[in-house]
């Protein structure tokens, strides 16, 4: 039977549904015109009584008995194997009316969409858009008539002239000047009234190096603007005049900024010798910045960075090692390592620099190789982490050095992960660093610490003080171009929109929007087998099977969507927690899979896969493994599985019950 989330209903066109791609039969206007009706509802309810109005210019007598009967057959129509006599689960029966619940609607989608475009980086938000506009099949709501579907008709359509808007923007600034320029002609020319669109057709003139053309078009808007509706140009189009008659690099390509880069460092390469040792710590400084850039800077600055630190290793200074170590203060907010092959080559070079150190070194040179090896240490078992992060932490507090102090606290945080239920404490850190990072100007430290009380308050199922946060981050990654921000407050809205009771199909499709941060992100510890990770623990904490593709197995895809999977798919390092739960759903035997269950490794992922555990040990009657998950979970018994900040397994308590029960049995 249908959960809604093989059905898709239309309305940017013809109204249509379609049922496993297959288009559903919706029956006559009339019919179509009450499914359309609860899809301008959004989920709420429509009275019978609303219905039949909105419906029927002059209601006749029967038209009660025909609403009824159109219900009916739309019902049949969008969930075709329902068995007679079952509940409908898309279109149902609520009180003294009818609701939309558990479908996808490409309206609600595309307003999703142009909405969050707005704070997207521009390569994120033009595929978004992209996506977005490719939805419209025609006019929407085409066919009808009655006064709410030509209110919500003009309304989306607003909408759409603004997503065009929006991805000639972003176009724009990935620097696709010329080829936007002859759409948006053709849409001022559609939209004459609308500022902002020649407001971006003169920009993308000007950045193609056609100031004259610019100039003219924006004289065109003003002459438009004051002669046929008597009203001056906006701020920004008066804005963009300005500045293109000053020749402003702003409006145009960007090249000031290069100047000053090429001439600096033309200057550095003649005044300081090659194989300088300043030129080591330059490097640091300078492989800092580009990790912070995220995507492929990300992914070099770590290789570089391991060959900065073997190169000062081989001139026999451990304090400029240290320093080269230290310079590299780039906090993680994922507890699982991206490379753990270069981070156990920097943990054991941060050793040995410890080792070799002057007794007298300075204490904030010590606090930050030991912040450096708890930082990479993050995710293993052992006490060394936390021990180095302890450390780490006296010895900034001693030196009262803020940046050193904001390292150590970020050590702290990625090896506070002993057991279980620990997000109460984390909380307290990612605060003391919100703090103390604001005070100080440690603007990395201060996207940190949010992102660290973002993941806490989410164990905690503080989802509203999750979400301030949430907002205050998203603001300091726009304003200090910190691109990888956008990734964790994407997902943390598809955490909430499942924590919070949303159907499972827009839970997994908020999942699966989220899933695209990841490509290009240069966070493989975070990326590899978190979509699949996200769908199943969302099933799961439902108290729902898995699902799988056709040929699906452990290493393999995890959607559920039978004709392929998206690039990437993969359970990754989740595989062994995954494979009994896929075993069980194609009804295999899953009990040696279950057996042979490890303990999942300390992070934030580590109360979600306690529950995957447990849940498939209750299922298969294994008792040691229901032990072992009982225990581990009982100090988090009172939080949510959801410190990761990007997925849920739900309240931890509904599973220690359910546990509890097994083994009681």
């Amino acid at each position: 039977m249908s959960d809604g989330t093989d059905v898709r209903i239309g309305v940017l066109g013809p109204v249509t549904a379609w049922v496993g791609g297959a288009e559903a039969v919706l029956g006559g206007p009339r019919q179509r015109a009450v499914l359309a009706r609860l899809v301008v509802a959004r989920g709420r309810v429509v009275t019978a009584g609303r219905l039949v109005e909105d419906l029927w210019p002059d209601p006749s007598p029967g038209a009660l008995a025909a609403l009824r009967t159109f219900v009916a057959a739309l019902r049949r129509g969008i969930e075709p194997d329902r068995p007679a006599r079952t509940p409908a689960r898309l279109l149902v029966t609520d009180g003294p009316g009818y609701a939309l619940r558990a479908v996808a609607v490409d309206a609600w989608s595309f307003e999703a969409a142009v909405s969050g475009a707005r704070d997207q980086p521009p390569a994120t938000a033009r595929a978004a858009l992209d996506q977005a506009l490719d939805a419209w099949r025609g006019t929407a709501y085409a066919g009808l008539d009655e006064p709410w579907a030509v209110a919500e008709r003009a309304r989306l359509t607003g909408l759409r002239l603004v997503a065009v808007e929006r991805r000639a923007e972003a176009r724009i600034a990935l620097g696709e000047v010329a080829d936007v320029v002859p759409g948006l002609d053709a849409h001022v020319s559609e939209h004459p009234w609308r500022e902002e669109g020649w407001r971006l057709l003169a920009l993308a003139l000007y950045r193609s190096g056609r100031q004259a053309d610019a100039l003219a078009v924006l004289r065109r808007a003003r002459a438009l603007l004051v002669g046929e509706l008597g009203v001056d140009p906006g701020p920004r189009l008066a804005a963009l005049e300005s500045a293109v008659l000053r020749h402003d690099a702003g409006a145009g390509p960007p090249a000031a900024g290069d100047d000053v880069w090429r001439d600096t460092t033309a200057a550095y390469d003649r005044v300081v010798a090659a194989g300088a040792r300043t030129r080591l710590e330059s490097t640091a400084t300078l492989l800092r910045t580009l990790a912070l850039a995220g995507g492929e800077g990300l992914a070099a600055a770590r290789a570089q960075r391991v060959a900065a630190v073997h190169a000062a290793e081989q001139l026999g200074d451990p304090e400029l090692t240290a320093r080269v170590i230290g310079a590299f203060d780039v906090p993680g907010a994922w507890t699982r390592s991206d490379d753990a092959g270069l981070a156990a080559e920097l943990v054991a070079a941060a050793e040995r620099a410890l080792t070799a150190l002057p007794q007298d070194a300075p204490d904030a040179v010590r606090a930050r190789l030991l912040a450096t090896v708890a930082v990479e240490s993050r995710g293993l078992p052992g006490p060394r982490g936390p021990e180095a992060a302890r450390r780490a932490e006296e010895l900034a507090r001693r030196t009262g050095d803020p940046g050193v102090l904001a390292f150590a606290l970020a050590g702290r945080y990625l090896t506070r992960f002993e057991r279980t239920g620990l997000a109460a404490e984390r909380d307290e850190i990612g605060a003391e660093l919100v703090s103390l990072a604001a005070r100080h100007g440690l603007t990395t430290f201060e996207i940190l610490g949010h992102l660290v009380r973002l993941q806490a308050l989410s164990a905690l199922g503080r989802w509203e003080a999750a979400g301030r946060h949430a907002e205050d981050v998203a603001a300091l990654g726009r304003r200090h171009e910190r691109p990888l921000v956008e990734v964790f407050t994407r997902w943390f809205a598809a955490l909430r929109t499942a924590a919070t009771g949303a159907p499972v199909d827009v839970a997994d499709r908020a999942y699966r929007d989220a899933a695209a941060t990841l490509d290009g992100s240069g966070m493989p510890g975070l990326a590899d087998g978190l979509l699949p990770l996200s769908l199943l623990a969302l099933r799961v904490g439902r108290g729902l099977p898995a699902r799988m593709p056709t040929g699906a197995g452990p290493g393999t895809a995890a959607g559920d969507d039978p004709g392929g999977r998206a690039a990437g798919d993969t359970w990754g390092p989740y595989a062994p927690w995954a494979e009994p739960h896929l075993l069980l759903a194609r009804g295999a035997d899953a009990a040696v899979a279950v057996r042979r269950l490890p303990d999942p490794p300390p992070g934030l992922l580590a109360e979600t896969l306690w529950v995957l555990a447990g849940r498939a040990a209750v299922a298969v009657g294994d008792r040691r493994v229901a032990e072992r998950a009982h225990a581990a979970l009982l100090p988090a018994a009172a939080e949510v599985a959801a410190g990761s900040g990007v997925l849920t397994a739900g309240p931890v308590g509904d599973h220690l019950d359910a546990l509890a029960r097994f083994l009681a049995g």
